[in-house]
């Protein structure tokens, strides 16, 4: 705090009106952020909000049509990537964008690497990446090693070291802990605080509000490519209050009836078998006799910490891998093992943990997405009948309140929330017995998070039987009937979602007692 006379000193980085127009959508509407240094500047806001695009800006990856950027009070122009690194910006994207052939060194160095006399210094680089890591709390990260070796928390340090090295004053980091588990995050929040002590000042874009109140000291807020909110202190604003701006209306976590759905799972358990059950399934590697079962109408939860093996048993059920052993029965008839036709013929069908690579094809129509695992509905004499496709798939759009509703554009120009609605669509369509769930909320929006949660409330309402996976330990406890703990590849813990905490999961999970 200044002394009364004594000038403020000036923002770090000051964006001012920013204005960005694309054929038909205007993206940034006269948006503002003030940035001030050593402090992390949480940035919030609907997909679709303007968050990408400003950030874009601000990394020269995009020119305004208007609007001023200053930098230590002097107003400047980022006119490419090249000049925002020289000024003192770094941007580490959702996708990060580190060479995995390549050493730790050399691409903390990728770039602007060390020469003298046209010669490279390696073992100058070497050493300079070495105190950074050092610097940064991961001194065992060996600057010689080939980066795709590293886990998805040791690249995203390497792509932290390379912001130090260009002498970053500001570094942007946009959902950085989307592929995180908790011991993870809790160490990339470590390494922040490390960074802003240094005088560094981060931008920090994430849709989990509880990491905001952990590592954030003040928020801006955008709506419809506006500012809505600006400098928001993180400890005097409700949770309530952020949600409210950014939606524009008031959104509570729309969790289930847990009274409503325990008495609903009791019933079904004794009124009828399981839909899905699960027998001693162990694929070598990734986990080891599993046994579960899902009723009509019952969610069960898989938590455990990333790499526990919880998404290799969705896909084993699945059949997009094959178990060694054991077996997977659809109201009573055994699956074949490692065959996705018997699996989706039997009524099952998968959200991915990795919609984009795995679950969507981005380049086709958002209609054809949606009726992907139902084309012999739509076969008339050996054609798709392209206008029942996109009744159906318009159908389900409005249903979903997909946004655009229009199925005939590119399903990669839909935001991450709408992807996912788009993706659930496509078994509404197709009728599933058994919904697999993996990271349903991945990278999703307050307001999309909430919708999904209700679609997810009404398919259990319809029958439909769930088994899902999140690394979010509150949104499986919240979401889930009954739950399993996996560590290591093994079910450590069973039971009802009411009878364990967040704490006690964790606590499993690091001990890997058996259940």
């Amino acid at each position: 705090m200044t002394d009364e006379g004594v000038a403020k000193p000036p923002p770090l980085l000051h964006m001012e009106d920013i204005v960005k127009t694309f054929p038909g959508v205007r993206a940034l509407d006269g948006v503002d952020l003030e940035i001030a240094a050593g402090e992390v500047h949480c940035l919030l806001g609907q997909n679709g909000a303007g968050k990408s695009t400003l950030i874009k800006v601000l990394a020269g990856a995009y020119q305004p049509d208007a609007g001023r950027i200053r930098w230590e009070g002097d107003e400047v122009t980022i006119a490419s990537p090249t000049a925002a690194l020289e000024l003192g910006v770094a941007t580490m994207y959702q996708e990060l964008d580190v060479v995995d052939g390549l050493t730790v060194t050399e691409n903390v160095y990728l770039g602007h690497e060390l020469s003298s006399g046209g010669f490279l210094r390696r073992r100058r680089a070497q050493a300079h990446t070495r105190e950074l890591l050092r610097q940064l709390g991961h001194p065992e990260i060996p600057p010689g090693r080939e980066v795709g070796r590293l886990s998805a928390a040791g690249m995203q340090i390497v792509s932290m070291a390379r912001a130090l090295s260009r002498d970053a004053k500001v570094i942007v980091m946009d959902e950085p802990s989307a592929v995180l588990d908790p011991e993870e995050v809790q160490n990339l929040f470590a390494v922040v605080r490390a960074i802003t002590a240094r005088g560094v000042a981060v931008v920090y874009i994430s849709h989990r509000l509880e990491e905001i109140r952990q590592i954030g000291d003040r928020i801006t807020v955008l709506k419809d490519g506006r500012t809505v909110a600006r400098g928001l202190p993180v400890g005097e604003t409700p949770t309530s209050q952020l949600i409210q701006l950014m939606t524009g209306r008031k959104v509570e976590a729309v969790l289930r009836d847990k009274g409503n759905a325990d008495g609903a799972a009791q019933a079904a358990e004794t009124a009828e078998p399981p839909v899905l059950e699960v027998d001693h399934l162990t694929l070598p590697g990734a986990f080891e006799d599993i046994n579960l079962a899902v009723r009509a109408g019952q969610i069960v939860g898989l938590a455990g910490l990333v790499g526990s093996g919880r998404s290799e048993i969705l896909e084993t059920i699945y059949g997009a891998r094959k178990a060694t052993s054991g077996t997977v029965r659809v109201r009573g008839e055994a699956l074949r093992a490692g065959s996705v036709p018997s699996a989706v013929g039997r009524g099952i069908g998968l959200a991915p943990e990795e919609r984009k690579s795995q679950g969507l094809l981005l380049d086709q129509p958002v209609y054809r997405n949606i009726t992907l695992s139902t084309f012999t509905r739509f076969a008339r004499s050996g054609f798709l009948d392209e206008p029942a496709e996109r009744a159906a798939a318009g159908e389900q759009a409005e249903a979903l309140h997909l946004s655009p509703p229009d199925v005939d554009r590119s399903m990669r120009t839909l935001s991450g929330g709408n992807q996912q609605k788009a993706m659930l669509a496509r078994w509404l369509v197709h009728g599933c017995d058994v919904l697999l769930l993996d990271e349903p909320t991945r990278g999703v929006d307050v307001g999309a998070r909430a919708e999904i949660y209700t679609l997810i409330n009404e398919l259990t309402r319809q029958g439909t039987a769930v088994l899902l996976v999140s690394s979010e330990i509150e949104e499986v406890l919240a979401l889930a009937d009954e739950v399993l703990v996996i560590a290591d590849g093994r079910a450590v813990h069973r039971g009802p979602a009411g009878e364990i905490d967040e704490h006690g999961v964790l606590d499993l999970v690091m001990e890997g007692a058996p259940a």
